[in-house]
């Protein structure tokens, strides 16, 4: 079983030791109101009594309301300072300058929020001596559900190494119709993180590659489960298994 206490403690004096090491007075992370920006702000606080959590909404009705006030009631309860830059007259400027250089699809505009939030993050890191901490998981990491020089960007993750499980009830089925669908309406503004997962097998193995979303029993509740089936070149592999250790290949 695991000693969450100690692994608590050992993620806090590795918080710890980077600053030492850095010379940096405080941390900064981007409070978005979700579990993994949480715990990263606890054990930031645990580590530095300067650390600072920013609120940093953009477009979505969702960061201006429920996100927000989950953010600030974890902020709260911690007493981790909150600031809060309001990013959407920033995202919108930027519409309007690449009007007459290109036409951004919606990919490149769901990605202009979280490379503008981190823009944020080291401004203010490199103005007060922080560190930027991500909040990213590695669940997260393994599918690619981060923004490149965005939200993947940071000084240290205290929480790269953890996934990710809940207790929820799983989604309702229509839902998940929706999800399956190869091209389905809710990518435009939801589920942004199962249709770049669909995009990169898509890109990668074509018709090749199959992923599903459904729900399961798991006895005293219903869980969701996301499957991806991909297809293994066996030669490949064969090829792989005889080559020679990285030393023998180097001095080959």
């Amino acid at each position: 079983m695991r000693d969450y206490e100690s692994e608590f403690q050992n993620r806090v004096e590795f918080i710890r030791n980077l600053l030492a090491e850095s010379g940096a007075t405080g941390v900064v992370y981007g409070n978005s109101g979700g579990k993994d920006s949480a715990l990263v702000g606890i054990l930031c606080k645990a580590a530095c009594d300067n650390t600072v959590g920013l609120l940093l909404p953009c477009t979505s009705k969702r960061n201006y309301g429920e996100d927000r006030a989950d953010a600030e009631t974890v902020a709260a309860q911690f007493h981790i300072e909150t600031r809060t830059v309001d990013l959407t007259p920033v995202k919108e400027a930027e519409r309007e300058a690449l009007k007459g250089v290109t036409v951004p699809n919606a990919q490149a505009l769901a990605n202009l929020a979280p490379r503008l939030r981190m823009l944020t993050l080291y401004a203010v890191a490199a103005s007060e001596n922080r560190l930027v901490a991500g909040t990213g998981n590695r669940s997260e990491a393994y599918v690619g559900y981060f923004t490149k020089w965005g939200d993947g960007a940071h000084d240290f993750n205290p929480i790269a190494d953890l996934t990710v499980t809940d207790n929820g009830g799983g989604f309702p089925e229509d839902v998940i119709a929706e999800i399956n669908e190869p091209d389905s309406p809710l990518y435009a503004q939801n589920h942004v993180g199962i249709n770049n997962v669909k995009k990169r097998l898509q890109l990668i193995y074509g018709d090749r590659a199959l992923y599903a979303f459904f729900n399961r029993d798991m006895g005293e509740r219903m869980g969701s489960v996301s499957e991806i089936l991909i297809p293994i070149d066996l030669a490949m592999l064969n090829a792989t298994e005889d080559e020679p250790d990285g030393e023998e290949a180097f001095n080959g």
